[in-house]
């Protein structure tokens, strides 16, 4: 299983749209994409999620599923 943190961007005034769909949704991960932790700045404006997998594929197909109202960037950990 590899780790990746991922820095999500909220898209301007995305903060509260983008929780609203995660509250009912949830995080709309593809099986086998894993949560592990996440952190929000103070701002509002980041977060930072550390998820595992073995199919890095799985975050494209996530990624596009909040696209709308993220930007995203994506970092392997060793």
């Amino acid at each position: 299983m590899n780790k990746y943190m991922v820095i999500e961007r909220f898209k301007d005034g995305c903060f509260d749209a983008a929780y609203d769909r995660f509250h009912i949704e949830g995080r709309l991960l593809p099986d086998g994409l894993h949560y592990v932790n996440s952190w929000v700045n103070r701002h509002d404006s980041i977060c930072f999620q550390l998820m595992e997998t073995a199919d890095p594929a799985l975050i494209d197909i996530w990624f596009e599923r909040w696209r709308d109202l993220v930007d995203f960037e994506l970092y392997e950990i060793d």
